[in-house]
């Protein structure tokens, strides 16, 4: 979806490496990202980062929503005012660092969703990636992703 509406990050770059901070070696916060041109009709905005493990199973790091649209980005280490939900690492609620297992780089993708609408989503207990895909997928205005690298070095 293309409306000139886009993700950046002060530390990182779109192809580029994760910073060690954002990761279980570093200081585990999660990445500050930021967002321009959110389109006319946007009610809230939602954020999704994954990763496509190689056994084809999806895991996710990081689901927020509830962002209000005036809102242009997230600080490291913040949700903002975000409504949080799960993770695949911890299962708890809120950032889970890469913590990237086996030999090789790995990418994680960041996406930011720019909705018509709420998104209508149960406990955040209860949030996974497929929940939050479902709920933003008939709302959603325009999307941008950030993709970035991480191999461990230990």
């Amino acid at each position: 979806m293309s409306s000139g509406f886009s993700i950046v990050s002060p530390t990182m770059a779109d192809g580029g490496e994760l910073p060690v901070d954002f990761t279980c070696d570093g200081s585990a916060i999660s990445p500050p990202i930021e967002w321009a041109d959110v389109p006319d009709g946007t009610r809230s905005l939602a954020v999704l980062m994954d990763h496509h493990a190689p056994d084809d199973d999806w895991h996710w790091y990081w689901t927020l929503w509830g962002i209000d649209p005036a809102v242009t980005g997230l600080a490291a280490g913040s949700n903002g005012d975000a409504t949080v939900g799960t993770n695949s690492v911890s299962d708890q609620l809120g950032y889970a660092p890469p913590c990237s297992k086996g030999p090789g780089e790995k990418a994680y993708t960041i996406t930011v969703y720019a909705l018509s609408g709420p998104a209508e989503l149960p406990d955040p207990a209860a949030v996974d990636r497929e929940a939050l895909l479902a709920a933003v997928d008939d709302i959603t205005l325009a999307r941008d992703s950030l993709t970035v690298t991480y191999a461990r070095r230990s």
